[in-house]
Formats: C-alpha cells, sequence, structure tokens
C-alpha cells in the first residue's frame, strides 16, 4: 500500500515515513476473535531477561488469526481487510456459509466480497485458495505453508513475501523460498496460493526513537559502551576497542562474527534441496 513521505517541519519528521492505510476497510476489531496480549517485556516467569530490547509499547490485542483453515470445502466470503497490530501484513475477516467468522491473513489482490475456499483435495487455483501442495499448479506462488501436516502454516508469512512451487518430486514438493533457499516440503501439507498482502511495509522509514518505543522495542547499546559486568566488551577509558584474542562475543560471553557456533549432529539439511547461500 502507498508509503507517504511528509515534509520535514522537525527532525523527526525529515527521515520517517507513513503506511497509508488505504486499504483497510474496517478499523474495528471483530471482538469474537481478539484477546488481551499481556506484556512480558522480554521476561521469563523468574523475572530474569531472556529476550532484550523488547519493553513498553502500545497496548494491543492479539487477532486469532487461522492459519490451519481446516474447513474443507466451505465457501467463505471476504467482509473487510483490518489492519493487524501484530504483523506487516494485513488480515482478512472472512465469513462461512453457517455464518462463523474467521480471521486468515490477507493475500494481495483479496477485495472485500471475493469468496475463498480451503480444500484438501483439487480446488480453483486463485488467489486465497487454500489446499495441499501437490494440488497446487506448478509455478504459482504461494505463501503460509505448512511444515508438518496438519500444524498450520508456519513458512512465507510475512508482508509482501512469497515463496515459488517448483514441482513435486516423490513424495515431496520442491519449493523456492524468499531466501532463495530450495526446500523439499511433504507433498501433503498445505498451502495458499498468492502473495502476502502489504509488500510496501519495507519502505517504512521509523525515523526515531520514540516510534520505536511505540512499537515495544527499546534501544540497542553496543556492549562497548557498557561496563565489564554488563557485557564482555565492557569497561576500559573512553571509546574502548573490544581488545580480546578471541574477538567478538555476544552478551552471553558466545563467539560472534566468523565463528561457526552450529553442533554437528543437531540439526539436519537433507530437506535443503538447494542453500541459500548458493
Amino acid at each position: 500500500m502507498p508509503i507517504k513521505v511528509y515534509k520535514p517541519t522537525n527532525p523527526g519528521r525529515r527521515n520517517s515515513s507513513v503506511d497509508m492505510f488505504s486499504d483497510i476497510t474496517k478499523h474495528r476489531p471483530e471482538k469474537s476473535l481478539i484477546q488481551m496480549l499481556p506484556k512480558h517485556s522480554g521476561r521469563n516467569n523468574q523475572g530474569h531477561i531472556t529476550v532484550r530490547h523488547q519493553g513498553g509499547g502500545v497496548k494491543r490485542f492479539y487477532r486469532l488469526v487461522d492459519f490451519k483453515r481446516q474447513r474443507f470445502g466451505q465457501e467463505a466470503k471476504v467482509e473487510a481487510v483490518e489492519y493487524d497490530p501484530n504483523r506487516g501484513a494485513r488480515i482478512a475477516l472472512i465469513t462461512y456459509t453457517d455464518k462463523t467468522k474467521s480471521y486468515i491473513l490477507c493475500p494481495e489482490g483479496l477485495a472485500v466480497g471475493s469468496t475463498v475456499v480451503s480444500s484438501d483435495a483439487v480446488a480453483e487455483a486463485k488467489v486465497g485458495n487454500r489446499m495441499p501442495l501437490e494440488h497446487i499448479p506448478a509455478g504459482l506462488f504461494i505463501h503460509n505453508i505448512e511444515l508438518t501436516l496438519g500444524k498450520g502454516g508456519q513458512l512465507v508469512r510475512g508482508a509482501g513475501l512469497s515463496a515459488q512451487l517448483m514441482g513435486i518430486d516423490g513424495n515431496y514438493a520442491n519449493v523456492k523460498l524468499p531466501s532463495g533457499e530450495v526446500r523439499a516440503i511433504a507433498k501433503e501439507c498445505a498451502a495458499t496460493i498468492g502473495l502476502v498482502s502489504n509488500p510496501d511495509y519495507r519502505l517504512i522509514r521509523w525515523g526515531k526513537a520514540g516510534r520505536m518505543r511505540n512499537r515495544g522495542i527499546r534501544p540497542t547499546v553496543k556492549g562497548k559502551n557498557m561496563n565489564p559486568v554488563d557485557h564482555p566488551h565492557g569497561g576500559g577509558e573512553g571509546h574502548s576497542p573490544i581488545g580480546q584474542k578471541r574477538g567478538p562475543q555476544t552478551v552471553y560471553g558466545k563467539s560472534a562474527r566468523g565463528v561457526k557456533t552450529r553442533q554437528p549432529g543437531k540439526w539436519s539439511d537433507k530437506f535443503i534441496v538447494k542453500s541459500r547461500r548458493g
């Protein structure tokens, strides 16, 4: 959707841009499909920070998006396209023939009044329809892809993303992901046809620290600016260098940048047909 750039009336405006939201057709969420999203600020049940740089932010409701869409064979009508504060993409409010409402990830080009269907067999190959990979024509762009049958979509859910179905090889479908990696996925796993909506989301320039704080993102500080108790790079007089023979480290003391940290045998590459690294 279009991105608006304001005149630089102040320093914060000078380097910022905002989403126009011109594709939004409904501004209040469906009450039956939302729940409170409690804030944890990156802390676990003991109060220890386990994810840094999180905290604050505007209060949000979580939209219960259906990533499985297992109401097979039932047509649903798109009632509205809505904003979701928990993701860059838009979500679509759909109503099934039995008046049940649901949220789905909105593909690019899906309009109010359109009909979508989820099938466990062959269905029409149009934007918004969902079916197993083995029934989708090769070459089409897809998103919200399952990795485990029945678990729901896990891959390619971000704004503007899409993967491409390269073809079926035995019991697996070869899918080219946005990173360039070609991955083998069980052909029974489902995917939705089309590109994820709001491709211009990546063009937004947040401009100032205050907008990041509204999003719940706290400042990132260099380790070399900290004290020794806070980071392996800390200490020294003034703007000191890292000063370690073993090289850069994370805040937890693990080697970083240029050092392989992957444990042998823990993960498998057997489903990667072509690496994203070329």
